[in-house]
């Protein structure tokens, strides 16, 4: 029946296809119904890294410890029958690995503002398979939706100062799809500027008028006081 055989298909029945390191996976070959007795063989690249005979009709199962890099990638099993060269292959399954995130970092272009002022909070994980999803918080509270970032770039928020409860503690947290990988940021606060009063204006103000006026006598000395002074003599 050589020429019969079906394609085998290959099924994932334990694990997932984002993996961390040390994880143990398990793969199914399965026949089709009314296949005879077959051996199958697990490839990985086109590598074969594991075979089995089986004498009925019940699934090859495969089970796998994803302990480095090079255990990633495209698998496939293959079919064919007991000492017979001919065979055909499954479908593909790749596995790929997810990396945990690291502390993000919560910042903003300016530390002082003002009431009335446009401000901008970024929140930016260095580290962590991407997506990575963002959300800004004031104290304990939420002051954003989530922001789900495809690229490595900072998720940005803009905020309005319009009052002194605006200057309190803000957070960032940043979370993907290792498990149990939520991690929160720095704290960041606003300090209100001070804003320079009417007299404070007019002081400096008037020092600059002063400077110039002696920088502009000083320079006057060589054209007007010292031929003066020649001509009395």
């Amino acid at each position: 029946f050589p020429g019969t055989l079906p394609n085998p298909k290959l099924v994932l029945v334990h694990g997932t296809l984002k993996v961390v390191m040390k994880q143990n996976v398990t793969l199914s070959c399965l026949p089709k119904p009314g296949s005879p007795p077959v051996r199958y063989a697990l490839f990985r690249h086109n590598q074969q890294v594991s075979a089995l005979n089986r004498s009925d009709l019940t699934p090859a199962l495969f089970t796998l410890t994803i302990s480095s890099a090079s255990d990633v990638g495209e698998y496939k099993c293959k079919a064919e029958y007991n000492n017979s060269s001919g065979g055909k292959y499954s479908n593909s399954l790749n596995f790929t690995f997810i990396e945990p995130i690291s502390k993000p970092v919560l910042s903003s272009p300016t530390s002082q503002a003002q009431k009335g002022q446009n401000v901008t909070l970024s929140c930016f994980s260095e580290n962590g398979s991407l997506p990575i999803t963002y959300q800004f918080f004031k104290g304990n509270q939420s002051i954003s939706p989530r922001k789900t970032m495809q690229k490595r770039e900072a998720a940005v928020i803009f905020l309005f100062i319009d009052s002194l409860s605006d200057f309190g503690t803000y957070k960032c947290k940043a979370s993907n799809s290792f498990p149990n990988n939520t991690k929160y940021s720095n704290a960041f606060s606003f300090t209100l500027a001070e804003e320079r009063s009417y007299s404070q204006t007019l002081i400096i103000s008037l020092g600059l008028i002063l400077l110039l006026l002696i920088i502009g006598f000083a320079l006057a000395i060589p054209f007007f006081v010292i031929p003066l002074y020649k001509a009395s003599e």
